[in-house]
C-alpha cells in the first residue's frame, strides 16, 4: 500500500474506499506492528487506526517534552486497555513526590509545588490522549501515582493491575497502596496484584475500610509477586466476607498444619459460603516444596472437600496447590464431577489417592469427563494405571501436566496420550523419577504429529530400573489399598484383557501404529528444565530433531553452580544446536535460579561471568531470533542479578535481535555494546526480582539519567524495516 501511495501516478485507491470498509480492513490486522505499517500508508488509515485501537502499552519517560508535547491529533477515543507499567525506566514511579526529574526542567524539580504541578499536568495529558480507559496497568512505587491518575478515569475504570517489584515503603500505613483506587473508582470490578510486591497485611485493611467498593469486586488476584508467606484461615474468611460477589479469586495461603490458623476444611467452607458464585479459584502455598518424608497431613480432607464443592456449583477453574498431603482424595474428585459439572481446568498439588484404578470401572479424578486441562504435582501414588484410567475417562483433555510424580513411567504416559490422541495438544512432564528425556519423548510418539506445546525435564542419564509395581500396576503385599493395589493375579488379567489398557497385545498395537511419526510438525512452543551445569547438546539426538514450526522456546536452569565441576574451555551449553529450528523467533533463557559467585570465587570455581559465557555462547547462530527474555544468574548473598561483560559481548553478536528484555541490571558503560546491534529496536532492563534493591546505586553503575540517554540514542538509530 505504501508503494502505491508513493508512486505519484494519481490518488491512492484507498482514498476512494468508504469508511466501513477501511475499518473492516483494519479488523483483519491483529498484530500491532502490522497495524502500524498499514496506518503509515495513508492518512485515512492512520485516522481509522487511531479511532479503532483498543489496547496500547507505552514505554519511555513521560516527564520529557517529547512525551508531553504530542500532536493534537494523537488521541485514541476507543482505547480501553492502557499499560503504563513500563512507562518509566528502572521501575521508578510514573508520578511521585519523591522521584527526581530529568534536567529538561528549568525550575527546581524537588520543590513540592513544582512536582505536584508536573504530576497533574502529565496525568491530564494522559487522560486527554486516552479518554475512555477502562483497564489500566501501572507501576505504583508509592500511592502518589494512583492518587493523581485514578481520578482521571474514575467513571470508566473497571480493571486495575498494579505492578511493583521494589520494596514496599516501610512508613506506609497498612492498605495505603490500595486506598486511592478503592476510594476514587466506583466502577472498579477487577483488581490484579499478581505482579505487585506488598505484604499480605495490606489487603484486608484496605478492603475493610471501603466496604462498598470491596463488595463490587468480582475479580481479585492476590498473587502478590515474591510473596514469602500466605493468608491464614481468618484472613481468607475475612476477605471473602468483604467481597461476597467474587467470581475469580487467586490467593497464596498457608496450608501448613503446624501453623495455628492454617487453612483447612473450615476455612474452605467459609470461603464457599461467602462467595458462592466463584467460577475461578486458585489457592497456592508459596513455599519451597518439601520432600515426601517431610510432608505432613494437611488440614484439608476429602470429607471437607465434598462439602466445599457442594457449595460452589458454578466452579470452572480450580487450583489447590498444597505442599502438604491430602489423603484418599478419590471420593472428593468424584464429588467435584457431580457437584461442579462446569469444571474444565484443574490443578492439584500433594493430593494422594486421586485415582486408584483398581477395577475396570472409572474412579476418582477419571470420572471428571469434562476436564480440558489437568495438572498434578507431588502425587506419590499416581501410577501408570491411573494415567490409563484418566485417558479413558477425561475425553476432552487438551492439556496435561505432571510434576514430581515418582511412580509414573513411560508406559503410563504412552497409555494416556494414545487414548487422548484426538484431543491432547499440550503436555508437561517435569522431574519424574522414572522418566528421562528420551523415554518421555518416545512415549509421546502417538501425538508427535499433533502436539503444539511441550514442557519437559532434560535428564540425559538412564533412569534406574523401573520397579514392577510402577510399570504394570502390581503391588507388594504390604502396599496400602489407597495406592491402587489389586494384586497380580493372572486370572484377573485374563478376565479384563479385552477392556483394560494394561493388555500387552494392545500395547504392541499402539507401538506399531504410532511409532512411524518422525516429525513434531505442529509443535510451536517448547519448554525445557535443566539442572545447573547440564548441557543442551543431547536434545536433538533425544528425539527433538525435526520441529519445522517451532516458534518459541523457554529454557529454565536451576541449581547451585558452585557445586558443579568446572567445564572445559571448549565446552558450551549448546544454544547453537537450536539453529536446527529454522523458524525459531522467541526465546526465554531463565538462569535466575542458577546460583553462583558474583564477585569473588575460590580457586577452582567459576564466577558468574564465566558461567554466562558458558550458557550464552552460540547465541549468534540463531539468525531468526527476534525476541529474547533473559534472566541472569544471581548471587543471593548480595541480592545481585547483573549482566557481565561476556554476556553483553555475546548479545552484541546476535545481529537479528529486535527485542531484548533483561530481567536484571548492568553497568552504564556496557550500554554502548547494545547500540552496535543493527536491528535492536526495543531494549529494557527490568529489576523484577523480589524484593529489588531499594537503592539501585549499590549494585550497579547505572543511573536513571544514563538509561534515558541510552534510550534516546537507541531511538535515533536507523532501523531497517
Amino acid at each position: 500500500m505504501a508503494e502505491v501511495a508513493a508512486a505519484g501516478a494519481g490518488p491512492s485507491p484507498l482514498l476512494d474506499l468508504p469508511e466501513p470498509l477501511l475499518l473492516l480492513i483494519l479488523g483483519f490486522l491483529h498484530d500491532s506492528r502490522s497495524r502500524h505499517r498499514a496506518a503509515l500508508s495513508c492518512s485515512r488509515l492512520l485516522a481509522a487506526e487511531r479511532l479503532t485501537r483498543a489496547a496500547m502499552a507505552l514505554r519511555g519517560d513521560p516527564r520529557t517534552l517529547d512525551f508531553l508535547l504530542l500532536p493534537p491529533g494523537f488521541r485514541f477515543p476507543a482505547l480501553h486497555r492502557l499499560d503504563l507499567s513500563l512507562i518509566s525506566p528502572w521501575g521508578h514511579p510514573l508520578l511521585s513526590s519523591t522521584s527526581a526529574s530529568p534536567t529538561t526542567y528549568t525550575t527546581d524539580p524537588h520543590h513540592p509545588d513544582e512536582i505536584a504541578e508536573r504530576n497533574a499536568y502529565v496525568a491530564a495529558r494522559l487522560a486527554h490522549y486516552f479518554p475512555a480507559v477502562a483497564s489500566l496497568a501501572v507501576y505504583s512505587r508509592d500511592p502518589s501515582t494512583l492518587e493523581t491518575l485514578a481520578p482521571r478515569w474514575s467513571a470508566t475504570l473497571h480493571t486495575i493491575k498494579l505492578v511493583r517489584w521494589h520494596q514496599r515503603p516501610l512508613n506506609l500505613p497498612a492498605g495505603a497502596d490500595l486506598e486511592p483506587i478503592l476510594r476514587t473508582c466506583p466502577a472498579l470490578t477487577a483488581l490484579d496484584l499478581s505482579d505487585f510486591y506488598c505484604w499480605t497485611e495490606d489487603i484486608l485493611p484496605a478492603l475493610a475500610a471501603h466496604p462498598a467498593a470491596a463488595a463490587k469486586l468480582t475479580d481479585l488476584d492476590l498473587g502478590l509477586a515474591g510473596a514469602g508467606n500466605g493468608f491464614l484461615a481468618h484472613d481468607l474468611a475475612a476477605i471473602a466476607r468483604c467481597c461476597p460477589n467474587l467470581r475469580k479469586l487467586v490467593a497464596p495461603c498457608v496450608f501448613n498444619p503446624r501453623y495455628d490458623d492454617s487453612v483447612g476444611d473450615d476455612a474452605l467452607r467459609s470461603l464457599a459460603s461467602s462467595c458462592p458464585r466463584l467460577t475461578l479459584l486458585r489457592l497456592t502455598e508459596p513455599f519451597e516444596p518439601a520432600s515426601a518424608s517431610q510432608r505432613e497431613q494437611a488440614g484439608v480432607t476429602a470429607v471437607g472437600l465434598v462439602d466445599f464443592f457442594a457449595r460452589l456449583p458454578q466452579l470452572e477453574d480450580l487450583t489447590l496447590d498444597l505442599q502438604h498431603d491430602v489423603l484418599e482424595a478419590a471420593p472428593a474428585m468424584e464429588a467435584l464431577a457431580r457437584r461442579c459439572p462446569r469444571v474444565r481446568f484443574l490443578t492439584l498439588g500433594c493430593f494422594q489417592g486421586l485415582c486408584k484404578a483398581a477395577w475396570v470401572h472409572l474412579d476418582g479424578i477419571a470420572v471428571c469427563g469434562g476436564l480440558e486441562s489437568l495438572s498434578m504435582k507431588n502425587c506419590q501414588d499416581l501410577s501408570d494405571d491411573s494415567l490409563a484410567a484418566i485417558g479413558r475417562g477425561c475425553g476432552r483433555l487438551a492439556s496435561f501436566a505432571i510434576q514430581r510424580c515418582d511412580r509414573v513411567t513411560s508406559a503410563g504416559i504412552r497409555k494416556l496420550v494414545s487414548a487422548r490422541r484426538s484431543t491432547l495438544k499440550e503436555v508437561s512432564v517435569l522431574q519424574c523419577r522414572f522418566l528421562n528425556t528420551a523415554a518421555c519423548l518416545t512415549a509421546l510418539n502417538p501425538i508427535r504429529d499433533r502436539i503444539e506445546s511441550l514442557e519437559i525435564s532434560c535428564d540425559w542419564e538412564e533412569v534406574e530400573e523401573e520397579p514392577a509395581n510402577a510399570a504394570n500396576g502390581c503391588h507388594h503385599e504390604d502396599d496400602e489399598p489407597a495406592n491402587g493395589a489389586t494384586g497380580c493375579d493372572n486370572e484377573d488379567d485374563d478376565e479384563t484383557a479385552e477392556t483394560s489398557y494394561e493388555s500387552a497385545s494392545k500395547k504392541c498395537r499402539y507401538m506399531e501404529e504410532f511409532d512411524n511419526f518422525s516429525s513434531w510438525e505442529m509443535l510451536r512452543s517448547l519448554s525445557l528444565w535443566l539442572a545447573a551445569g547440564q548441557q543442551l547438546n543431547p536434545l536433538i539426538s533425544a528425539g527433538l530433531d525435526s520441529c519445522p514450526r517451532l516458534e518459541e522456546i523457554s529454557i529454565k536452569v536451576e541449581g547451585d553452580l558452585r557445586t558443579c565441576s568446572r567445564p572445559s574451555p571448549v565446552s558450551v551449553f549448546g544454544l547453537s544446536d537450536l539453529g536446527a529450528f529454522q523458524v525459531l523467533s522467541k526465546m526465554k533463557l531463565d538462569l535466575s535460579e542458577a546460583v553462583g559467585y558474583a564477585l569473588t570465587a575460590p580457586t577452582g570455581h567459576m564466577d558468574l561471568a564465566q558461567w554466562e559465557r558458558f550458557y550464552l555462547s552460540g547465541i549468534e547462530s540463531l539468525e531468526n531470533l527476534y525476541e529474547l527474555d533473559y534472566w541472569p544468574p544471581q548471587d543471593r548473598d548480595v541480592n545481585q542479578r547483573s549482566l557481565s561483560l561476556p554476556a553483553v559481548a555475546l548479545f552484541q553478536r546476535s545481529h537479528g535481535l529486535r527485542k531484548l528484555f533483561v530481567h536484571g541490571t548492568t553497568h552504564e558503560h556496557f550500554l554502548s555494546f547494545f547500540l552496535k546491534m543493527p536491528n535492536l529496536r526495543d531494549m529494557q532492563l527490568r529489576e523484577d526480582y523480589y524484593p529489588a534493591p531499594e537503592n539501585d546505586m549499590m549494585i550497579t553503575e547505572m543511573r536513571p539519567e544514563s538509561w534515558l540517554r541510552f534510550e534516546v540514542q537507541l531511538n535515533n538509530q536507523p532501523i531497517p524495516n
